[in-house]
């Protein structure tokens, strides 16, 4: 154990002794562990939020869309014909609700974008349209007034509700609630104003819209008889996926699916789709921390090239501690210990880089970071073991030279 510290000790030396050439070899090790560590966070980040973000919709949802995406990519007449008579309607919403023995409650839903206006001001916003289940499905939380209710569906009243940054466009600080904004060109009164929710992952302003019964959406301003698609809610987590079966079932049932025939609708449910988000960041970020981790192998050969550099200039010293007693072993640890605390001290320094890039990048861009204990102990890892594997080599070289050579050496 003295030994090792001593030459631990020799090797600190050594790179004191040559602190710019020192610096500029663990540079690449600084670069790769940096971007290794920081693509892994901006990955991890990023996963995190958007699985924070689908769940932010609602709890346990599973969404029910018209159309089968692998007819649709044919562009035949058959596909393009499926596509067209493929839409949910209120049967299809009716079958659930009624037939659906996992799910507490279902709601239809319309999207689209309309201009605006109050008084003088006008502006574009996305429309959401649905039930009053539409509320709790959606987690749209009341900051004040009311949300639409049963019988303002039923009645295809003129009512909605407005998001924070509709207020911002139309009203400024007046006071929103009871006044009457244009749709489209048509009047609906204001009834309750929806509690800020900030941007999505995507940078997604999710205040910028407004809420109104369905029916009003369908007869009133968009002239339909079809949704863009249900939400329905399991009655828990874990009966997440036989609820979306069921569900299959009934609509294949209601729609007269025949056995072996396709379905021409979608039903996907929250697990799949953060299942699905969590494969394809984890393949990016493989990706690029993979492509980053080049630069450690670049590093690995300058760490190389500058020790064998060392062994040239230290041949004298190298024989005079095997005249004095020195074994190859002692000089082979030596160079070993030599390359690794260079390799280990430009991973720590890479570490303390990558957490100032993931700093700047959560504070100045909408991407968030996550800086993990996996990702530092795997880059601290390689990067120890490129400066064993690339000082081997010097290592050896050192540890071979003859001593009588060595002391002659000018």
């Amino acid at each position: 154990m003295k030994r090792f510290l001593e030459n631990i000790n020799i090797a600190f030396r050594a790179l004191f002794l040559n602190k710019m050439r020192s610096f500029l070899t663990m540079l690449g090790i600084i670069i790769g562990v940096g971007a290794v560590v920081a693509m892994l966070s901006i990955g991890t980040g990023a996963q995190e939020s958007i699985i924070s973000s689908v769940q932010d919709i609602g709890s346990n949802l599973i969404i029910i869309t018209p159309g089968n995406p692998e007819e649709e990519q044919q562009m035949g007449p058959q596909a393009m014909f499926s596509a067209q008579t493929s839409e949910l309607d209120n049967d299809d919403l009716r079958a659930i609700e009624r037939e659906s023995t996992l799910i507490t409650k279902a709601a239809p839903v319309i999207f689209s974008g309309s201009i605006i206006s109050y008084m003088n001001k006008s502006a574009q916003t996305t429309v959401y349209a649905s039930s009053e289940n539409g509320k709790d499905l959606y987690n749209m939380d009341i900051e004040s007034g009311q949300f639409y209710t049963r019988s303002d569906v039923s009645n295809s009243a003129n009512v909605a509700v407005i998001g924070q940054t509709v207020i911002k466009k139309l009203f400024g600080k007046i006071e929103p609630t009871g006044k009457i904004i244009k749709i489209d060109g048509k009047n609906f009164k204001v009834i309750g104003i929806l509690e800020e929710r900030g941007t999505d992952s995507f940078g997604n302003d999710q205040d910028d819209f407004i809420s109104v019964p369905v029916t009003t959406a369908q007869t009133k301003l968009y002239g339909l008889d079809s949704y863009n698609m249900i939400l329905a809610q399991s009655i828990s987590e874990k009966d997440i996926d036989r609820a979306s079966e069921e569900i299959r079932g009934i609509l294949r049932k209601e729609r007269g699916i025949a056995m072996g025939e396709n379905d021409d609708f979608q039903v996907r449910n929250q697990t799949q789709i953060m299942d699905l988000i969590g494969t394809i960041t984890g393949i990016f970020t493989v990706v690029i921390a993979g492509i980053a981790g080049i630069s450690l192998l670049v590093g690995g050969i300058g760490i190389m090239n500058i020790m064998l550099v060392s062994v040239t200039e230290r041949t004298r010293e190298i024989g005079i501690r095997k005249a004095i007693g020195a074994k190859n072993r002692d000089i082979l640890v030596q160079f070993l210990v030599e390359s690794i605390v260079l390799s280990i001290t430009g991973g720590i320094f890479g570490i303390i880089f990558a957490v100032f890039i993931s700093v700047i990048i959560s504070k100045f861009t909408i991407l968030d970071t996550s800086i993990t204990v996996v990702p530092i102990i795997i880059a601290l890892s390689f990067s120890t073991v490129v400066g064993l594997f690339f000082g081997i080599y010097p290592a050896m070289r050192a540890a071979r030279l003859n001593p009588i050579d060595a002391l002659r050496y000018e």
